[in-house]
């Protein structure tokens, strides 16, 4: 049995193409929550079908799968993303979104972390300026951390029975 540790990986990105490569990479990797934090999710592309198969497929493989999802404003979510409202109707009970009080709404980077082991930052959610740590357990639970703190400080922003009008 080989009991060594996965190495470390670290990755910068420049650009909105490398942005999607690092998030495609860290979606890839086995975990049972990922935890998001982000201004409004545009970036993310959470209306394109491919996206929408891969948080399905991550969803799917356990029961006990889980997504969190905090962001400053629901709007773009709500009204321009149907296909994650679907996702969202269809595991109800395995994804949960919350919207930031005002009090922390100055927040401008971005992250998502899986697990307390991958995660990957954008220190100003405006740029796809960033990085991926892949295995790098002492940021990752530092980020964990923080999303924890961030969740503290928000409320059930989005339901399943949302109506963008």
């Amino acid at each position: 049995m080989n009991d060594e540790k996965p190495k470390t990986e670290y990755q910068r990105f420049e650009n909105e193409g490398e942005f999607h490569v690092a998030l495609e990479r860290l979606l890839e990797q086995p975990g049972r929550e990922l935890r998001l934090f982000d201004a409004d999710l545009k970036s993310l592309q959470l209306n394109s079908p491919a996206r929408i198969a891969q948080l399905e497929r991550f969803l799917r493989g356990s029961r006990t799968r889980r997504i969190y999802i905090v962001v400053h404003e629901t709007d773009y979510l709500t009204r321009q993303c149907p296909r994650m409202m679907g996702l969202l109707k269809l595991f109800t009970h395995a994804i949960q979104i919350n919207r930031t009080h005002e009090e922390i709404r100055s927040l401008q980077d971005a992250f998502l972390v899986l697990d307390a082991r991958h995660y990957l930052r954008r220190p100003v959610a405006e740029h796809f300026r960033g990085a991926i740590g892949l295995h790098d357990e002492t940021e990752a639970l530092a980020m964990r951390s923080r999303f924890q703190e961030i969740w503290s400080a928000s409320y059930p922003g989005v339901s399943s029975t949302t109506v963008g009008l």
